[in-house]
């Protein structure tokens, strides 16, 4: 495939609208507050405020990248992106929490379209590893300060203009990505193929009940590995199946990053509201503190493709355990929670590179949309299912220290490798 123009510039576009979904996951945390009494939200509803974009997102990420490989990466990204632009506009004009809900849920099924096939077209417009590295660099990038910078913004729109804005500020910058998409990118040939429908549905819904169940309704997370027992069924048995098997070769990492899913989505989920039930931080406060935490993936992420070597992602892993058994200690001082933060900003840019980078490696050509959604899909899984279990724990210390003991485990699994 070739592009119209210079090739950083699809770079920079699809850059962005990875930015923009992995925003999306954190830019409501700083507002919940004023979402629960705007809507008269329960914690419970709150909650599905997040998991309501994320379930969905994380549940057809495979389907999306499917799509993609066989209706043709391009259109079922331009597709995603209109859906995702519609429903944040909706989101920002809801009138209730039904409405909020559901449009959070077009939005995760928006993102499930354009993220792995963003992820795709990347891969197929920089083959060369030098470029594929620097190119999987920004990519790591924008997605592990995608959950700092929604932390940020979420806090200055909301102590602004009120937490419809960190809907409504999504809506033009999609368009634009849609816009520029559209010109620079040309149009990729079907590879043709079926599309795995029953697979599609029972693993859904198998996660959506997994997660409820997670949250304390046993019989939901019964029903959830019933319905991901058949889904496992029916993927032997098909001759096209959604996940085939020769898609083994990169299931350590991603296992490893729906582990890395669930601290990530904890995190700032958690933080935001420590700093505002606990510290008494106002809305634009706690987005603030957040600038160091962006600054240093960003940073670490563009460093992380120019090392070599077996231990460069425990280390970062490490790195993040240490910053977020700090966190655990629930520190009041700006100072201690700053350096905190930032030993986790570096983990999380070490890690999000790594993992990313590792999530595509010797995945032929034909299957990278399948890479982008699995590796899209097993993030975001692991984040709702995980979110589900960290709400049971006591705040705040509980789930910090939780997301500590993963980091930790999960670098000791890196070390084996």
């Amino acid at each position: 495939m070739k592009t119209r123009t210079t090739t950083r510039t699809p770079l920079a576009v699809l850059a962005t609208a990875q930015f923009l979904v992995v925003l999306s996951t954190s830019i409501v945390n700083v507002a919940l507050p004023q979402i629960r009494t705007g809507l008269d939200l329960s914690d419970a509803g709150l909650s599905w405020v997040i998991n309501a974009y994320v379930l969905p997102f994380g549940a057809l990420l495979l389907l999306g990248g499917r799509a993609g490989d066989v209706l043709g990466l391009r259109r079922v990204f331009l597709s995603g992106t209109a859906l995702f632009a519609a429903a944040s506009l909706a989101a920002a004009l809801a009138p209730d929490a039904i409405v909020l809900i559901v449009a959070r849920a077009a939005q995760g099924v928006g993102a499930a379209l354009l993220a792995p096939t963003a992820l795709a077209l990347v891969l197929t417009l920089y083959p060369d590893p030098p470029a594929r590295g620097t190119a999987l660099g920004v990519w790591g990038a924008v997605s592990g300060a995608g959950g700092a910078a929604g932390v940020l913004l979420s806090g200055l729109l909301t102590g602004l203009y009120g937490w419809r804005s960190v809907f409504s500020v999504l809506v033009p910058i999609t368009v634009l990505v849609l816009v520029a998409t559209w010109f620079l990118v040309a149009p990729d040939k079907p590879r043709g193929g079926r599309l795995d429908v029953v697979g599609s549905i029972t693993v859904t819904a198998g996660l959506v009940a997994l997660s409820q169940g997670v949250s304390g309704f046993w019989p939901a997370a019964l029903a959830g590995l019933v319905l991901l027992g058949v889904f496992v069924m029916t993927q032997r048995r098909s001759s096209d199946p959604l996940l085939p098997a020769r898609m083994k070769i990169v299931l350590l990492p991603n296992v490893l990053m729906a582990l890395l899913g669930a601290v990530w989505l904890g995190l700032f989920y958690f933080l935001p509201l420590y700093q505002q039930r606990e510290l008494g931080y106002t809305p634009m406060e706690a987005g603030l503190t957040q600038l160091p935490l962006a600054l240093m993936i960003t940073l670490v992420s563009w460093v992380t493709p120019r090392l070599r070597g077996r231990y460069v992602l425990p280390a970062g892993l490490a790195l993040l355990a240490g910053g977020l058994a700090w966190l655990s200690s629930t520190p009041s001082g700006l100072v201690p929670l700053i350096a905190a933060t930032m030993l986790i900003g570096a983990g999380l840019g070490v890690a999000f590179v790594e993992l990313t980078a590792a999530s595509a490696a010797g995945v032929p050509a034909a299957d990278s949309g399948l890479a982008g959604g699995l590796m899209n899909a097993t993030r975001q899984v692991g984040g709702a299912v995980g979110l589900s279990f960290l709400t049971l724990l006591p705040p705040y210390g509980g789930p910090f220290l939780a997301c500590a003991v993963i980091s930790l485990l999960l670098a000791g699994k890196a070390l084996q490798k």
